[in-house]
């Protein structure tokens, strides 16, 4: 596999992670509030409703920054490598996933070759289409 191989399935990989981990809020946001539900009290229904909430708003921002890295890297914008090497370091401590995807991303961004790609960026030269007929 080539680094730009390596730098497509990370892109892939970031923006799943940030849709589990949002999914994983918005499916404690749904049993939380149901719970609430259920209960009959309003009370319990607001308390779970607000925590199911601040946990949806939590997995939320946890979830955006990887999937925007996750953007970036398959754009193969500079900003978006970055973003990817912070989200990848802040995902070390995610054990045991969190780590390898941490470990990965480490690896194929921050050596020069993984750089290059990131720098070399060159606009492909337009496509000029001649509508008149040829001489």
């Amino acid at each position: 596999m080539t680094r730009q191989d390596h730098v497509r399935v990370l892109g892939i990989l970031h923006i799943a992670r940030g849709a589990i981990v949002l999914l994983v809020g918005l499916a404690g946001f749904v049993v939380l509030t149901g719970i609430g539900v259920i209960s009959g009290d309003s009370t319990a229904f607001g308390v779970l409703g607000l925590i199911g909430t601040i946990g949806l708003a939590f997995t939320g921002l946890l979830a955006i920054p990887s999937v925007v890295a996750g953007i970036g890297l398959l754009m193969r914008k500079e900003w978006g490598r970055i973003v990817a090497i912070v989200v990848g370091m802040l995902s070390l401590i995610d054990i045991p996933l969190g780590t390898a995807l941490g470990a990965y991303t480490i690896w194929a961004l921050m050596d020069a070759e993984g750089r290059q790609l990131f720098e070399n960026q060159t606009v492909p030269p337009p496509i000029v289409v001649s509508t008149s007929p040829p001489a």
